[in-house]
């Protein structure tokens, strides 16, 4: 007699990020796989992805443990953003708790080329000193959940772009907020700096592909960079790459 067909592995992602996305698309298809993509869920109308969407928080390590033997997941590829240092944190105390084998896909962060004028800083509150000291017409390109962090410097005007309208009770530094959603182009990057007379970028050292125009646009106009080191993550297996993330999970199923 014929034996019974293997139920899929269970497989979350926890996404946010391009490479989340391409990985779900890759691996949606596959019939050896359930694929829950899973969103922290700041973007109001995040990007489609492949397979079944999952939006919100878990509740920290315990409550993500608990969803892990809930939903019966098999495998976990932590593909959050390389500054999601929390939630890159609670996914290694609650594989190993339950058992469930984890992989962390981190693309590369940046590094300075030639013509690059980069102010190297160790996390956010350096990058205020920093601008304090550096720029008067900054494009702070941080994400929203650290705005908040520039508001006091009042002798600086700022540019902020935003996937969504930003909530009335933020309190903003003094500047313009405009909506875009990238990737955008090396000429539209460094037509946005010189239109609003930027002489300052702030970034996080996400490093990728999707938002790299801003840095060489930067190059290109001999603009300085203070550029914001990655918080330490957590010790675990690491690989940089979508093709090593579906290599890993073809191995376990």
């Amino acid at each position: 007699m014929a034996a019974a067909p293997r139920e899929p592995r269970r497989l979350l992602i926890l996404g946010g990020t391009g490479e989340a996305a391409a990985l779900a698309g890759r691996l949606a298809a596959e019939p050896r796989l359930h694929v829950i993509t899973s969103l922290a869920g700041r973007t109001r109308e995040p990007a489609k992805v492949a397979g079944k969407l999952r939006v919100g928080g878990f509740g920290g390590a315990a409550g993500l443990a608990a969803y892990l033997e809930r939903e019966s997941i098999g495998l976990v590829v932590d593909a959050t953003h390389p500054f999601a240092a929390r939630m890159a944190a609670n996914a290694v105390r609650a594989c190993a708790e339950i058992g469930v084998p984890r992989l962390k896909l981190m693309r590369p962060p940046w590094q300075a080329r030639d013509g690059d004028r980069w102010i190297d800083v160790p996390d956010m509150g350096a990058a205020v000193r920093a601008v304090g000291r550096t720029g008067s017409r900054v494009f702070l390109s941080v994400g929203r959940q650290d705005l908040t962090a520039f508001a006091g410097l009042a002798g600086t005007w700022f540019l902020v772009r935003s996937i969504e309208p930003l909530e009335a009770s933020c309190p903003l530094p003094r500047g313009e907020v405009i909506q875009g959603r990238g990737p955008f182009t090396e000429a539209a990057e460094a037509a946005l700096l010189k239109d609003h007379r930027i002489d300052l970028l702030v970034s996080k050292n996400s490093g990728g592909q999707a938002t790299y125009a801003k840095i060489a646009a930067s190059r290109r106009l001999g603009l300085p960079v203070v550029m914001i080191a990655r918080p330490p993550a957590p010790a675990s297996e690491t690989i940089p790459t979508v093709d090593e993330a579906v290599a890993w999970i073809e191995a376990r199923i």
